[in-house]
């Protein structure tokens, strides 16, 4: 196994910074993990926080269905980085948070995860990326994949094919290899790590409403000296606030919309929903001493896996471009429940990597909705409207990185509220325990689009 070196330190003055806030008080719309890091973020940091939130808790909506995935596969550096900070994080929850939740935590759970060296692939191989972050890691041939998960089948069907196609089921010699990541896992609760934000968050001071929906962003000045003021929400409550969050996850883009911001985003968001299933694990995928078996980013065959507590196997898709994606107008309007075509697409894909899977005639999962943007990258960033930011566009994916996305908006908050521009002059920020510094512009709501990053961000 290789343990990479880290990038050599580089800190940020705002990494360390112990100043009180440039602005004082904040409202965060939408109290999913990633709403509720950036309200304990923030309120860490001084601002007097209230989060706002339609559902009736936090982490009802996408994160509930989550399949809180921690894994480190991305396309950049900078995307590596984060989510390996965010790992070490969640494996060090209580000294995070700062405390428990009423004496609980969720638990990260480490299971070890692959990710398909895809055949002919001209991106830069994900284990190169790992050697510049520091990401423990081994490439694996088909006989050692075999050898050390021998319920699993390491023959590659590329590209992804619809099961409904006679080709999908045609035999293959090709091998496949993996890049093993050890240190990979999964959260075993995904709405309750939310609730241990709110938790940390209110220990700090921030205030949390629900069944809190918002009706209007709020504004003073005229003109180009216009920022925002606030929110009004539907029950005619107003609140103000020197920033305003957007995290709305699937409503974001309504969001955007009440803010009168979306005239200069390159990169459009638009909510889908996704089904993840439930199966039992075949003798062989999960370890001797009742570990789960291994995530598993197949985009070799469209899908992925990870092992559940109690010899469980949650598999979702990967949508990959065979698939039509089910895009909705209003991510309150949909099939709450699995369908049987989704079900029967991502189960023989997943039966096709684990063999002896047996598939249950009834499907048996959990529906979600995601906010995603047109790369699958977030949008972690400033608007036109001044004091107005955003977090949205986190595709299913950025469940697993969400304790560092409250610190990419708070420096983007901060440098921004200092008079700078954000545009021209990204934020800076130094990943505090691998020593990393990000190129925030990555997150920006003006980068161009790479063609070829469809699906390239999933993997909830």
């Amino acid at each position: 196994m290789r343990h990479a070196q880290h990038l050599s330190p580089s800190l940020s003055p705002r990494s360390t910074s112990s100043e009180a806030p440039l602005s004082s008080t904040a409202v965060v719309i939408g109290a999913g993990i990633i709403g509720s890091d950036v309200a304990y973020e923030l309120a860490k940091a001084g601002y007097d926080v209230t989060v706002v939130d339609k559902g009736p808790g936090p982490g009802s909506g996408s994160t509930s269905a989550s399949s809180a995935c921690i894994r480190f596969n991305y396309s950049t550096i900078t995307s590596v980085a984060v989510s390996w900070e965010a790992k070490l994080l969640w494996a060090d929850w209580e000294s995070y948070l700062e405390g428990t939740d009423d004496g609980q935590l969720a638990s990260f759970i480490q299971v070890g995860g692959l990710s398909v060296d895809l055949p002919g692939s001209t991106r830069e191989p994900v284990s190169v990326r790992f050697d510049k972050v520091g990401v423990p890691h081994e490439v694996l041939t088909k006989a050692e994949l075999e050898e050390r998960f021998p319920a699993m089948d390491f023959t590659s069907y590329y590209p992804p094919k619809p099961v409904t196609e006679d080709a999908f089921w045609d035999d293959s010699d090709q091998p496949l290899t993996c890049t093993y990541m050890p240190d990979a896992g999964f959260m075993d609760d995904p709405q309750f790590a939310a609730h241990n934000l709110m938790a940390a968050a209110r220990r700090k001071g921030a205030t949390f409403r629900f069944r809190a929906g918002v009706a209007e962003i709020l504004r003073t000045g005229e003109g180009d000296e216009q920022r925002v003021s606030g929110v009004r929400l539907e029950d005619g409550t107003v609140i103000e606030a020197d920033v305003v969050v957007n995290a709305a996850g699937p409503h974001s883009g309504q969001i955007n919309e009440l803010a009168g911001v979306l005239d200069d985003f390159a990169v459009t968001t638009r909510p889908m929903r996704v089904e993840v299933h439930h199966f039992r694990a075949p003798e062989g995928y999960g370890r001797a001493d009742g570990t789960p078996g291994p995530f598993m980013a197949d985009t070799d065959l469209g899908t992925y896996f990870r092992g559940e507590p109690g010899g469980g196997i949650l598999n979702g898709g990967a949508e990959p471009a065979c698939d039509e994606l089910e895009w909705l107008d209003n991510p309150d309007v949909y099939t709450p429940t699995a369908t049987q075509a989704v079900y029967e697409a991502q189960s023989y894909r997943l039966a096709r990597r684990i063999p002896e899977l047996q598939i249950p005639n009834t499907p048996s999962g959990v529906v979600g909705i995601y906010d995603v943007s047109s790369d699958w990258v977030p949008i972690y960033d400033k608007t036109s409207l001044p004091g107005f930011y955003v977090a949205i566009g986190t595709s299913g994916n950025q469940f697993k990185n969400a304790p560092v996305v409250g610190q990419i908006l708070r420096a983007v908050i901060d440098h921004c509220e200092a008079g700078h521009d954000h545009d021209t002059e990204p934020a800076p920020l130094t990943l505090p325990r691998t020593g990393v510094e990000l190129d925030l512009s990555e997150y920006s709501r003006l980068r161009e689009v790479d063609p070829d990053a469809g699906g390239a961000g999933i993997f909830a």
